[in-house]
């Protein structure tokens, strides 16, 4: 996967495509403004062009960490029979030639936005639909990662519940032994590895509900 952009860090994949629904109105908004000679507004609509463009890059290539279930889901959706890739890709060729007519000051501007206009419903509806796969990918990972953080809490419920048995047995051991209780250095043992492993489970729940909260 590339590097990541600077202005993605820190948000997740749905915010990120979402992200992209606003940025492409606003890039047309800007665009249409630049038309009619605002140099502030063709400079403000390159940015977001080049913004959308990286941040595009980014969620197609999300597919080279993501489990094989995620990974299929996110290809579908941007190249299956119904795919929105191509029109996306379509829609920031577009953007970038209409642009440069502008800057150019070029024959065809009005045309190239007339039809930068005609597609506003299509590109939201196809943005739309990959931040709803994104969506569900999400939720997806978030479930997994919930369904082993549960498993995780009984394991560490019935190993806790191991534990205080050894150790009243422990105690009692002790008592009965006095000073040359080898029965008890045994239990005791025991009882060490349960804690530890007590420890164990719950260094693992806590990075399982770590991972799960920066997934969503």
């Amino acid at each position: 996967m590339s590097e990541r952009p600077a202005h993605v860090q820190g948000l997740s994949l749905v915010n990120l495509a979402a992200r992209q629904r606003m940025l492409s109105q606003r890039m047309i908004l800007q665009t249409l403004l630049a038309s009619r000679g605002d140099a502030q507004k063709l400079e403000a609509a390159q940015r977001s062009l080049h913004v959308f463009t990286e941040s595009q890059q980014h969620l197609q290539d999300t597919v080279l960490s993501l489990d094989k279930a995620a990974a299929q889901k996110i290809a579908d959706t941007y190249h299956g029979p119904n795919g929105v890739g191509p029109v996306i890709a379509a829609f920031m060729q577009l953007m970038q030639r209409t642009l440069e007519q502008i800057e150019r000051k070029a024959s065809g501007v009005a045309e190239s936005l007339l039809e930068l206009v005609g597609l506003i419903d299509r590109i939201l509806d196809v943005l739309n639909t990959a931040t709803t796969a994104f969506d569900e990918v999400t939720k997806a990972k978030s479930d997994t990662m919930m369904t082993e953080l549960v498993g995780i809490v009984g394991d560490i419920q019935s190993v806790a519940k191991e534990a205080k048995v050894v150790s009243f047995n422990a105690q009692i051991m002790a008592a009965r032994a006095g000073q040359h209780g080898r029965e008890f250095a045994v239990v005791a043992n025991v009882l060490s590895d349960i804690t530890g492993e007590i420890d164990r489970l719950t260094r693992q729940a806590v990075t399982l509900a770590d991972r799960s909260q920066r997934a969503v």
